[in-house]
């Protein structure tokens, strides 16, 4: 049987010189002219040309990813409900049926009676190829549901309003939103945020029910292009936030709810470079801030001088504040220690010693759940470890009480005992320890003969949870181990950790996931060549990295909606994201030296002719934050130049965007197929 051959993709000249450097470009012809319209013939050619390829490479490989599905799936209660939650007169709840790919959404008076449901997501998915539910607010009085929907991946939604008393929904829709839904305290209307041209939210606007789209009325208008504005609410539900900012910089306004045309309050200007949110009790604002260390502090303001802030606790070299929540007896503080989660309750009498919740193991991940009223006593709390399913606590504030809720059930079966997880120092080549969470076998043999996956992010201050997953036992229950690497550029350890890892900086992330493979190695994990390595997103720009600069490490690759394209795409500053990203990146088109640092990492820029590691690829065509054309590029300059035999495959979802396929046996089905290009790829098909 002859094997498949790949698309080769045509080489048309194209170049362009900044700074006087003359950048040429031969797969320029892949982004499409009327993006975000998809019509040219030739690149809906190469990406289908690709897709073709790859299914028939993975055919002789389908009985293992139907087993693999198969795995997946039978480890997933069908027929899962969340745990009730009461908000007013009501408790609310979401459910999945036997064989449903989206949730149903219920609920059921607190006092007794039948249950309702509010919001069939399979209907509103029948016959999509793609969707997914945005925001959802019901109103102050429980009568009216404002929801978002998008089905295309696009990420640009559509708000319906549906009357709860009748099932019947309102006239109005509003087409091209991108933000959450907050209902003005009498329920006659609501703030959202229209999309703009470029897929940038920059207004909060008001709808009143009843009244055309054309009439809604521009609260704020954002100048900055780079700035993101958003809408939420306070914990009391007193006070409507308009928040706006960038990676590094942000400003909050607030509006009474029940008077939102009322002068916005400017909590305090923008400062370049300091972070604040704000929440609201009694009158007194609770900002919680990065102006004066990265690991933030607390402070307060009056109302009345909303700008003129009191330190209320302040930073800590070991306690990472990522957040704060009020409630009417108390507030939360939510942060990191040493990389841990850790919840903090705190009485508004300062005299009164706060509270940490005590969890039981040594890597875990922790944190509020769903908690909608501000008059609570016992607060909901999630909790899983790398070994532990995901765990419903209640908490119970005056007694320190856990109550289980619900724990994730395995209908196929989970023995815990099984596996074992550790917690890691690796030292990276500058002498700093990057910790790493693990997981393997409990009989797993540290003599460096077994297959090892390694995972990572590092990019925008978000830190990648030792968290629990039921895809990743079909990889343990074949011999690896599973490590995730808490490299600098998230926030992991801290505001700090993520400022170590961006714009002049950003090369401490590739490194510090090289050595913390190569500190594996030493230990024994594992061995070069034995290792599947995944990102996705800005960790598939760490991939593109990784595979220029140390391909030997490395027996396979997977890397979801790459951003490898980096110097082109901080060059365009037309593209949705990139004046924001500048923050981030740094900006090329101002600054040479920016622009000289991108070059010298962008993945797509540094391809080179030496031999690759076997590398799964994927797009999404309607994807707005990773645009299809970067993955498209990368492997067309691969295939290209790489010198050796190894398989190379780009997938292209044609009707999903940046998170891939919706449905949830859609999702694991996608992960079957990549599971699957690992164990072929290591020699361990069964």
């Amino acid at each position: 049987m002859t094997a498949p051959k790949p698309p080769i993709a045509e080489q048309r000249p194209h170049s362009f010189t900044v700074h006087g450097v003359t950048i040429t470009d031969p797969y320029a012809w892949i982004k499409d002219p009327g993006y975000p319209e998809v019509t040219d013939k030739d690149v809906l050619a190469y990406l289908e040309a690709e897709n073709g390829y790859f299914e028939a490479v993975m055919a002789p490989h389908k009985p293992l990813i139907d087993a693999l599905y198969e795995e997946m799936k039978g480890r997933i209660k069908e027929d899962d409900s969340s745990v009730p939650q009461k908000d007013g007169d009501w408790l609310y709840w979401t459910a999945f049926e036997t064989g449903g790919q989206y949730r149903k959404w219920w609920r059921k008076p607190v006092a007794g009676g039948p249950d309702e449901l509010i919001l069939d997501e399979p209907a509103l998915a029948e016959g999509k190829e793609y969707f997914r539910l945005g925001a959802f607010a019901v109103s102050n009085n429980a009568r009216l549901l404002a929801y978002a929907i998008d089905d295309s991946g696009s990420e640009r939604f559509e708000v319906r309003v549906k009357d709860l008393t009748t099932g019947e929904h309102l006239p109005e829709v509003i087409p091209g939103m991108l933000s959450e839904i907050v209902w003005t305290a009498d329920d006659s209307g609501f703030l959202y945020g229209l999309a703009n041209e470029q897929w940038r939210t920059d207004n909060a606007r008001l709808h009143r029910l009843g009244t055309p789209i054309s009439e809604d009325i521009e609260l704020f208008k954002e100048a900055d292009e780079g700035f993101r504005v958003g809408v939420s609410e306070t914990s009391s539900r007193q006070w409507i936030v308009i928040a706006t900012g960038d990676h590094v910089t942000s400003e909050v306004y607030l509006l009474p709810a029940d008077n939102v045309l009322a002068e916005p309050i400017c909590v305090s200007p923008r400062k370049v470079g300091r972070e604040y949110d704000v929440d609201e009790h009694d009158g007194t604002l609770f900002i919680h801030t990065n102006d004066v260390d990265p690991n933030f502090r607390l402070c307060t303001a009056s109302l009345d001088a909303p700008g003129e802030w009191t330190e209320l606790i302040g930073p800590s070299k070991h306690f990472y504040m990522t957040g704060v929540d009020c409630f009417r007896d108390f507030f939360i503080v939510d942060g990191r220690e040493d990389g841990l989660d850790q919840i903090e309750i705190h009485r508004y009498d300062s005299h009164i010693a706060p509270q940490r919740i005590v969890f039981p193991e040594a890597s875990y991940d922790a944190g509020l759940g769903n908690n909608p009223e501000y008059a609570m006593d016992v607060l909901r709390i999630g909790y899983e470890s790398m070994v532990t399913p995901g765990t419903e606590y209640d908490y119970d504030v005056a007694t320190g009480e856990l109550t289980v809720l619900k724990v994730q059930e395995i209908p196929s079966g989970y023995d815990a005992d099984k596996y074992r997880t550790e917690r890691l120092k690796i030292a990276a080549r500058d002498g700093t320890e990057v910790p790493v969470s693990i997981v393997y076998p409990k009989d797993f043999p540290k003599d460096g003969s077994a297959p090892l996956f390694l995972y990572s992010y590092g990019a925008y201050g978000y830190a990648i949870p030792p968290g629990f997953s039921t895809g990743r036992l079909s990889l343990l229950d074949r011999g690896f181990a599973y490590a995730i690497a808490h490299i600098r550029g998230g926030d992991d350890l801290g505001q700090q950790w993520y400022l170590d890892g961006k714009l002049e900086k950003r090369e401490n992330t590739f490194n510090d996931f090289v050595d913390v493979a190569k500190g594996l190695i030493a230990q024994g994990w594992t061995s070069a060549g034995r290792i599947a390595i995944a990102g996705r997103s800005a960790g598939g720009e760490l991939m593109g990295a990784v595979v220029n600069s140390d391909p030997d490490l490395w027996g396979a690759v997977i890397a979801d909606v790459p951003f490898v394209d980096v110097l082109n795409t901080m060059l365009d500053a037309e593209l949705p994201l990139t004046p924001g990203e500048w923050p981030e990146w740094g900006n090329p088109i101002e600054d040479k030296a920016a622009f000289e640092l991108i070059r010298s990492y962008s993945p797509y820029d540094n391809v080179a002719p030496h031999a690759y590691p076997p590398m799964f690829i994927s797009g999404g065509l309607n994807d707005p934050r990773v645009t299809y054309w970067e993955p498209a590029k990368w492997a067309a300059k691969l295939r290209a130049t790489k010198t050796d035999d190894n398989v190379l495959l780009l997938k292209t979802n044609m009707g999903a965007g940046h998170g891939g396929k919706s449905g949830r046996f859609e999702s694991l089905r996608e992960g079957a197929e990549e599971h699957a290009f690992v164990l072929w790829q290591l020699g361990i098909e069964t």
